[in-house]
C-alpha cells in the first residue's frame, strides 16, 4: 500500500466560484468544477417538521441554473464542497473509489454533522471494474442485545411511561454504529492507499477549523433546543448564552481530531473497543436532563459486524439497475416501482419547457410514477425488514420483483385517477425467523475512479444531528427510531420491522448503480451512479432521477434538479414547492393532480441527490441544488 501522506489544498468553496485546486506534488490534472453559488432560499429557514421519517432535515433552498460537470477519468460528488474536494484529491493521487469514501465520510462528519458521521451507519454499492462484480455492503446500525419489542415504547416493564424526553432524544434511539466497520471492509477489499493516511484530511480540518456553512447554520438553529440537552453538543454547536452558532463561525474539533487519529492508527477496532467504546457506552447511558438511558454495552460494540449482501439487480428497458437488499427497503422498492413503470411508455409524458432545472413535469407523468410508488411502498411496508430476522416471500426479492407480478400491479393503476392508498400483494402471511440471537439526517456520496471502479454510498445518523448525543467529537445516531415503535399490529400480528435484539432497522436508503444491457442479455458497462438522502422519501428521489435520465433523456444535472415528486403509500403526493418551476398550490400541474384525486403537498423537499453518468469521453455529473454539494473531477 502507499504510505505517502496525503496533503489537501482546500480552496475557498463556500458561496464562491470554485477554481482548480493546486498541489505541487500531484500530477497536472486538477479537481475543478463550475461555479458554486449560494442557495437561493425559497423560505425563511424551514423546519424539520414532526415526522422525522419524511422530513429528516430542514429544506434550505435551491440553487437555480446549475449545469452538469464533465470530467475525464474520475469524478466524485458529495453533499459538501469541502468533502468533495478532499475526496477528489485522493482520486487524483491514484486512489480508488473505496479510498475516496473514507476521506469523504470523515470530512462530512465535520462539515455536515447534521447528516452523517462515524457515529452512524451506511449502505454501499460497489462496482469492481476488474472482476466486474457488484457488491452490496451493509453498515446498518443494530439494536443492543438487551432490546425488546417495547424498547422504544416504555422505560421498562415496571415503568410503562415513554422514554424521556422522547424516544429520539433519549438513549433508546441509539444503535450500534456501523459505518466504520463497513468502510474498513470495503477498504480491505478494494483500497490501495494506506488506511491511516486517508484520515489525515479530516484530522487537519478538525485541528485547523472550518467555517460553518449556510446549511449547517440553519440546521443548528432549527435543532438548538434539543442540542442544548447534551453538554458536549451544547458546547460545540451553541454559544454560551444558548444561541446557535452562526454561518461563518470557525469551528475547531480537537476531540474529533483525537478520535480520528486513534482510528487511523488502530483501525476500526479503536472505535469498537477501548476508550472510544467506553465513551459511547457512557454517553448512551447518560441520564442528564432526565433522559432515559439506552442499553448499548461494550459487548454490543465489540461484536458488531458489517455484512456483504447480494445486490438486487433487475432489468429496466435496456439497462440493469442494481441496488441494496434488506435491511434497506430502498433497492427493492426502487426496483419494484421501476418494474411497474416499465409497463408504460413514459417518454410520452416527459417534462415540458426543458431548462437547466429539469423543466416542468407533466401531471400524467407525475401521476403514473406516484401510483407505481404507492404500490411499491405497499409491498415494502408489509414485507421488507432485516432479512436475518424476517425473510422475504420465497426467501429472496425475486417474488416481489417478478416481471409478471409487477405487470399485474401495473394493471391496477388507473391512468386518470389516483388509488390513494394501495394494498400490498398477497404472498401469504409474513414469516418470522425463530432465532433472535445477535448476528434520516442522511448524506450521499457518488464516486468513480480512474480504474473504472464505482461507489454509491448513502450514509446517515438518521435525523438532523441524530440523537443529539455527542461523544469524543462526533454525534451518535438515532437510527433505532426507524424500527416500528409498536411491536405488533392492532390485531396482534407481529410487525416485520419491530425491535428485536441484534436486529437492523429497516431503511429506505437506495444507493444505485445502473449498467447498460448487452444485446445477449448480459450486463454491459457501468452507466450511472446515483443515490440520495431524505428518509423514506429517498425512494421517490431516486426513481424520479432514474426516469429522468433513462426515459426522458435528461443529463444528470437536469435529472437531480428536476422537481422532487412522488408518493409513499398514502393519498399525499409530493410536488416540491422549493423548485423555481413550481408556483405553489395554484400551479397548473398541482391543479391537474388535484383533479385526479391526489392530495398534493407543495412543501419544500430536502433531497441531496447526486448522479454520475458515463459518456464517450469520460463522465458527466450533477449535484442536488437543494444542498451544498458539487461534482469534481479532472
Amino acid at each position: 500500500m502507499r504510505s505517502r501522506r496525503i496533503t489537501v489544498a482546500l480552496c475557498a468553496l463556500v458561496l464562491l466560484p470554485v477554481t482548480a485546486c493546486s498541489n505541487e506534488e500531484t500530477e497536472s490534472a486538477s479537481c475543478a468544477a463550475g461555479d458554486i453559488t449560494a442557495a437561493q432560499s425559497t423560505s425563511a429557514g424551514g423546519s424539520s417538521g414532526g415526522d422525522i421519517s419524511t422530513n429528516p432535515e430542514i429544506a434550505t433552498g435551491y440553487r437555480s441554473g446549475m449545469t452538469p460537470v464533465d470530467t475525464r477519468d474520475y469524478a466524485v460528488s458529495t453533499a459538501n464542497p469541502i468533502s468533495t474536494e478532499a475526496a477528489c484529491e485522493v482520486l487524483r493521487d491514484g486512489g480508488t473509489a473505496a479510498d475516496a469514501l473514507i476521506v469523504a465520510q470523515t470530512v462530512l462528519g465535520l462539515v455536515e454533522p447534521q447528516s452523517s458521521g462515524i457515529g452512524g451507519g451506511a449502505f454501499l454499492m460497489y462496482y469492481d471494474a476488474k472482476s466486474r462484480e457488484v457488491q452490496a455492503y451493509d453498515g446498518r446500525e443494530v439494536a443492543p442485545a438487551s432490546a425488546t419489542g417495547d424498547y422504544l415504547r416504555y422505560i421498562d416493564d415496571v415503568d410503562r411511561t415513554p422514554p424521556q424526553p422522547d424516544a429520539r432524544s433519549s438513549g433508546r434511539s441509539i444503535g450500534v454504529p456501523g459505518v466504520l466497520r463497513m468502510l474498513e471492509q470495503a477498504h480491505t477489499d478494494h483500497g490501495t492507499q494506506d488506511w491511516s493516511d486517508l484520515f489525515q484530511p479530516a484530522v487537519q480540518l478538525a485541528d485547523n477549523g472550518f467555517a460553518i456553512s449556510p446549511r449547517m447554520a440553519q440546521s443548528i438553529a432549527d435543532s438548538a433546543a434539543k442540542l442544548a440537552l447534551d453538554p458536549e453538543s451544547k458546547d460545540y454547536f451553541l454559544l454560551p448564552d444558548g444561541a446557535p452558532k452562526s454561518e461563518g463561525t470557525l469551528l475547531n474539533n480537537p476531540a474529533m481530531s483525537k478520535t480520528l487519529s486513534s482510528i487511523a492508527d488502530g483501525g476500526a477496532d479503536a472505535f469498537y473497543t477501548g476508550d472510544i467504546a467506553d465513551a459511547i457506552v457512557d454517553a448512551t447511558a447518560d441520564t442528564s436532563a432526565g433522559r432515559t438511558p439506552g442499553q448499548i454495552t461494550l459487548e454490543d460494540l465489540a461484536g458488531y459486524e458489517a455484512k456483504t449482501r447480494t445486490a438486487v439487480c433487475t432489468q429496466y428497458r435496456d439497462h440493469d439497475i442494481c441496488g441494496m437488499p434488506g435491511p434497506s427497503s430502498g433497492g427493492i422498492a426502487v426496483a419494484s416501482a421501476m418494474g411497474i413503470l416499465s409497463n408504460f411508455d413514459l417518454a410520452e409524458y416527459a417534462p415540458t419547457d426543458m431548462d437547466a432545472n429539469g423543466g416542468k413535469p407533466t401531471a400524467e407523468g407525475v401521476h403514473l410514477i406516484s401510483e407505481a410508488e404507492r404500490l411499491a411502498y405497499a409491498d415494502r411496508d408489509f414485507y421488507v425488514a432485516d432479512p436475518d430476522f424476517v425473510p422475504l416471500p420465497g426467501g429472496s426479492p425475486d417474488a416481489l420483483l417478478d416481471p409478471e407480478y409487477l405487470s399485474e400491479r401495473a394493471g391496477i393503476i388507473d391512468p386518470q385517477r389516483s388509488m390513494g392508498t394501495a394494498q400490498h400483494g398477497d404472498f401469504g402471511p409474513v414469516e418470522f425467523a425463530s432465532s433472535t440471537d445477535p448476528e434520516h439526517g442522511t448524506s450521499h456520496i457518488s464516486v468513480v475512479d480512474r480504474y473504472g471502479n464505482a461507489a454509491s454510498m448513502t450514509t446517515t445518523v438518521e435525523s438532523a444531528f441524530g440523537s443529539f448525543h455527542m461523544v469524543d467529537g462526533f454525534l451518535l445516531n438515532n437510527q433505532l427510531t426507524d424500527f416500528s415503535a409498536e411491536p405488533a399490529s392492532p390485531d396482534g400480528t407481529p410487525l416485520a420491522n419491530r425491535v428485536e435484539p441484534g436486529k437492523r432497522p429497516r431503511s429506505s436508503m437506495a444507493p444505485t448503480l445502473v449498467f447498460d444491457r448487452n444485446t445477449d442479455g448480459s450486463r454491459g458497462d457501468l452507466a450511472i451512479v446515483t443515490g440520495s438522502p431524505g428518509g423514506s422519501v429517498i425512494i421517490q428521489f431516486v426513481v424520479k432521477t432514474l426516469v429522468g435520465m433513462l426515459d426522458w433523456g435528461m443529463n444528470p444535472q437536469q435529472a437531480v434538479s428536476m422537481v422532487d415528486f412522488g408518493a409513499a403509500n398514502s393519498p399525499a403526493t409530493n410536488y416540491g414547492g422549493e423548485h423555481p418551476n413550481v408556483r405553489g398550490p395554484e400551479d397548473p400541474v398541482v391543479k391537474q393532480l388535484d383533479a385526479m384525486g391526489h392530495d398534493v403537498s407543495v412543501a419544500d423537499q430536502s433531497s441531496g441527490l447526486s448522479a454520475l453518468q458515463r459518456t464517450d469521453t469520460g463522465w458527466t455529473g450533477g449535484a442536488d441544488p437543494r444542498r451544498e454539494g458539487v461534482v469534481l473531477g479532472n
